[in-house]
Parts: C-alpha cells; structure tokens; sequence
C-alpha cells in the first residue's frame, strides 16, 4: 500500500517536473527564435548599408544633425560649443 502511494506521488512529481521542464524549453526556444530574428535584421542592415554608400552618409548627416540640435537644446548656445561638444560625443563614441 505504501508503495503504491510512493509510486503515485512519484508519477505525479515526474509529470509536474516534465510540465516544467516543458515550460522551460519552450521559454528558451521562444527567446531563441527572437534571437535569430534579431541577428537576422541585423544582418540585412549591414548588407544594405554596405550597397548603398548613400546610406552611411546620410546616416553620418543625421548624427552630426543630432548632436548639433543636441548641444543647441543642452545650452551649447555658440557653434563652437556645439562643434566641441559634438566631437566629445564622437570620440566617446569611437571608444566604445
């Protein structure tokens, strides 16, 4: 009788751990799938910027267009300000 309850309560700790283990896997294959997709835009944003040399420099534009209106908003009132504090940033950036 005593194993029979063992036995029992070893069956249902086996299904409550396979339902788990379940819940795991399929946690971690989700993230995994949002990992690829992620790698996946990544790389196609590299191949576009690598065809279109158009791109990186627009996309050079629209940074110095934004550290401009940045140093402008942070009270870098004069364009020498600007232009310092803009290639503070840039180096800051470059070590990164």
């Amino acid at each position: 009788m005593v194993d029979s309850a063992s036995a029992g309560e070893q069956r249902e700790d086996f299904c409550r751990d396979s339902l788990q283990l379940n819940k795991d896997l399929e946690k971690m294959t989700e993230q995994m799938e949002n990992i690829s997709v992620h790698l996946s835009w990544m790389a196609y944003d590299m191949v576009v910027q690598h065809t279109d040399p158009q791109l990186g420099k627009s996309l050079k534009r629209l940074e110095d267009e934004y550290l401009h209106c940045e140093a402008v908003i942070l009270g870098f009132a004069d364009k020498k300000h600007a232009d310092v504090h803009s290639a503070v940033v840039n180096q800051k950036a470059a070590q990164e």
